[in-house]
């Protein structure tokens, strides 16, 4: 989805377009309507995890998957199930660099070659409001800096589930350092025995663009969050270039992009998601930010998983 946050959403406040577009989030009451009275299907000859997020765009599922993928591998054989988007192909290539991706446009048809490929254990990147498979364990991730914004639904605000939600949810992956303890406890009283646990970036090709001043670029679901890592790691851009969340960058878009950095003699820097989906042909002298995720209480969170699979 091409999307740019209205910046309403993540006040936390009501505002006047929240309050007149919120008569619209029917819509959602209808899907759920629909959706209840789905019966999901449980796949016995598998155990499975669903990685999602009720907060439209940016929370950090992509990472946490892959995370979860590459330790769960040393005790189940385990593949990666993402549904097919054609612009979702930059996550795909990344998760494919290191786990087995299966990428069908039916959720169920890609489970069903894992189970005859013989895989113990998949994980979905995203499938929390696909109620047609029961999963073993369900968790939602947010964002430290936008969380679940101004707690409402679409259009009115970011949310495509109603906050209450989270009673049905097994656990939650905070993204960032620091956990909001009145959002904390806001999930609580929701859902008590919810696991709650966090993590975050740590960057591991720094030393290369320390030293340089960067023409900047992005086109992911919390771009504020590229952003706060180059200035916490005190990497210094001068300009700054927002795209829709999963845009495809045409010939023309690089151009125009080397021609600014070139006229203001800078390095060209962006995520490793956008480089992927820069053509190939464009991708010299475009550098890209290497993050690997590092979970708090990681030991702890092993635990976890490994009790409720």
């Amino acid at each position: 989805m091409k999307l740019i946050k209205p910046k309403f959403w993540d006040l936390n406040h009501l505002t006047y377009q929240s309050i007149l577009l919120y008569p619209f989030t029917f819509i959602i009451d209808i899907r759920d309507l629909i959706t209840f009275y789905i019966k999901p299907k449980n796949y016995k000859k598998i155990k499975t995890i669903c990685v999602g997020n009720i907060y439209l765009g940016g929370t950090g599922k992509t990472p946490l998957v892959d995370f979860l993928a590459k330790n769960l591998k040393r005790k189940f054989k385990t593949a990666i199930i993402k549904k097919k988007y054609l612009n979702h192909l930059d996550e795909k290539k990344l998760l494919e660099k290191s786990n087995k991706v299966f990428f069908n446009k039916d959720r169920r048809v890609s489970l069903m070659k894992a189970i005859k490929e013989k895989f113990q254990l998949v994980i979905f990147d995203d499938g929390l409001q696909d109620k047609k498979i029961e999963n073993n364990l369900k968790i939602v991730c947010f964002n430290s800096t936008s969380l679940a914004g101004n707690q409402l639904r679409i259009p009115a605000g970011p949310l495509r589930e109603k906050l209450n939600s989270l009673k049905k949810y097994d656990a939650i992956f905070i993204n960032g350092k620091v956990m909001n303890k009145k959002f904390l406890n806001q999930i609580k009283k929701i859902n008590p025995k919810i696991f709650i646990f966090n993590g975050e970036y740590i960057c591991s090709n720094l030393y290369k663009y320390k030293k340089n001043r960067h023409l900047i670029f992005s086109g992911i679901g919390n771009p504020i969050s590229f952003k706060n890592t180059l200035s916490k790691y005190n990497i210094k851009f001068k300009s700054s270039l927002v795209y829709p969340d999963h845009y495809n960058y045409s010939e023309l878009d690089i151009r125009k992009i080397k021609k600014i950095a070139k006229d203001n003699n800078l390095k060209i820097l962006t995520t490793e998601k956008d480089f992927y989906r820069i053509p190939t042909k464009q991708r010299k002298n475009i550098n890209y930010l290497k993050v690997n995720l590092k979970i708090n209480k990681q030991k702890e969170f092993e635990n976890f998983l490994i009790k409720n699979l």
